[in-house]
């Protein structure tokens, strides 16, 4: 696992200040770097400590282009479940980012393969992806790139699996209100990022934590794929550290 560096930490907030440190550093060397932003409780803290930095002016995102990660297909914007909103309220409106630094993944479209289709051209326009943050789903997926997902699996929608339907009951008051179907950027595009960071923070990420770094490299655990990538960081903090 040499192409791995895995720096485990404190506690939530210490995870968010590192991670926060990762990105401000490439930002830093690379102004206008296109970065894919996961959405999810884990990388809220970081997003906020990011939100500060720029408010003191210790980095500059005016120049970056924001990629969305995944979305929630036949979710309307203004819909409290829509991950574009979430997107902006998190991450565009306290960064300060313009519409034209923003390539999002239509989630209120009648023609999800034509919204994949062109999200994976402004990836190409973009000269590629400098950095993706990703979370750990409870099953291994990147995005939804959800189980079985191969390497090369590309920009598409993607019917969710009853473990992530579970898993995301918690942010929309029940399992009826999470929505069947999403779209995701693929894998070939998470695993096209010349730098990727992965968080995970507290004691239900242990299991998958631990197939991920040390089980089989397949498509039944997606996560696991990142072991064949050349440049990517893990933090965790220790509740989220499985036992050797």
């Amino acid at each position: 696992m040499t192409n791995l560096k895995l720096i485990v930490v404190e506690d939530y907030e210490a995870m968010s200040r590192a991670a926060a440190e990762w990105l401000a550093n490439i930002v830093g060397e690379k102004p206008d770097a296109s970065v894919v932003l996961a959405m999810g409780n884990t990388p809220m803290g970081m997003y906020e400590r990011l939100a500060d930095l720029r408010s003191e002016e210790k980095v500059d995102f005016s120049a970056i282009r924001a990629f969305q990660l995944d979305g929630y297909l036949g979710i309307p914007s203004d819909d409290p479940r829509s991950l574009e909103g979430w997107l902006r309220r998190s991450v565009v409106e306290p960064w300060k980012l313009r519409e034209d630094q923003l390539v999002l993944l239509e989630e209120n479209t009648d023609d999800p393969a034509r919204t994949a289709r062109e999200y994976e051209l402004e990836v190409e326009r973009a000269g590629g992806i400098d950095a993706t943050i990703l979370g750990l789903g409870p099953n291994g997926h990147l995005g939804f790139n959800e189980p079985p997902s191969r390497a090369d699996s590309p920009t598409r929608a993607v019917t969710l699996t009853e473990k992530s339907l579970h898993s995301n009951a918690a942010y929309w008051g029940g399992l009826d209100r999470v929505p069947r179907e999403s779209i995701t950027a693929g894998m070939d595009v998470l695993l096209g990022s010349r730098k990727i960071l992965l968080l995970a923070s507290g004691a239900g990420k242990r299991e998958i934590l631990k197939a991920t770094l040390h089980g089989a490299i397949d498509e039944n655990v997606p996560s696991s794929f990142l072991r064949t990538h050349g440049d990517v960081t893990i933090i965790v903090d220790k509740a989220a550290y499985p036992d050797e």
